[in-house]
């Protein structure tokens, strides 16, 4: 499969939209609260807008699936889907740890087959193809992401701004000692460069959440599914992630 030129708008995207987020970063903001409570600033809006614009421009069969743009659902129809978080991470954008990103994922006949992760503050870039591989790049330096190898003495991440009871009884019950907490879907990356071996989330997320997130992690040789096992899916009428999900390096750390 051959998404070069979708790759490289992607990455260029996510670029141009983390420049945008540092103005506002540097800025007195001011945070809204959308339906859900959840909050939104200028900076999800502007960066939003950034991406959506010129992916439509680019690419014009393709849907649009953005957590800050109204849901038209004419997406359902196309083989092609664009899934987009402009600010993954806004409740540490508010609470300014640094730990936040810009996620552009596409799916073709609902399978994640591009992400694009960029970090704005330490720019950091994430990104796969499906065939292709997973990279790391900063600055001149560009790596291929593996996941460890490691089954014994796990680190296990978690998130910095949503925990639950049921994960934290099963750090307990397997005797988990390497805890962390990260932002955003920096988890997923740090599993694809094998700086840790485990992430699960219970609870509501989005297909945003995990797009971009899917392809680099599985890229890297990893694992990422629901958590009754099926296998995650995108640009679904219900764009809620309602079974909670696992990330893992290998098979032999799914844990129960």
């Amino acid at each position: 499969m051959n998404l070069d030129k979708e790759l490289k708008l992607c990455k260029e995207l996510a670029i141009e939209a983390g420049k945008e987020i540092l103005k506002i970063y540097a800025m007195d903001f001011q945070v809204e609260h959308k339906e859900d409570d959840s909050p939104i600033t200028l900076a999800d809006k502007k960066a939003n807008d950034l991406i959506v614009n010129g992916l439509i421009e680019a690419f014009p069969s393709y849907g649009i699936l953005s957590e800050e743009s109204k849901d038209t659902r004419e997406r359902l129809d196309k083989d092609w889907c664009f899934i987009i978080d402009p600010l993954d991470g806004t409740k540490e954008f508010v609470k300014r740890n640094d730990e936040f990103t810009v996620n552009i994922g596409l799916a073709y006949k609902n399978k994640a087959v591009l992400g694009v992760i960029y970090v704005p503050v330490t720019e950091d870039l994430y990104y796969a193809t499906r065939g292709n591989g997973s990279y790391y790049e900063k600055g001149s330096m560009k790596k291929m992401n593996r996941v460890s190898d490691i089954n014994d003495n796990i680190r296990i991440l978690m998130s910095k701004s949503h925990t639950s009871e049921e994960l934290l009884d099963l750090i307990k019950r397997n005797n988990i000692k390497d805890v962390k907490r990260v932002g955003s879907s920096l988890k997923g990356c740090l599993i694809a460069q094998g700086k840790a071996e485990i992430y699960y989330r219970y609870g509501l997320t989005m297909e945003w959440d995990t797009c971009a997130m899917q392809c680099i992690v599985e890229e890297a040789g990893g694992i990422l599914r629901q958590l009754d096992d099926s296998e995650m899916t995108y640009n679904r009428e219900d764009s809620f992630n309602r079974k909670g999900f696992y990330v893992i390096n290998k098979k032999e750390n799914r844990l129960r």
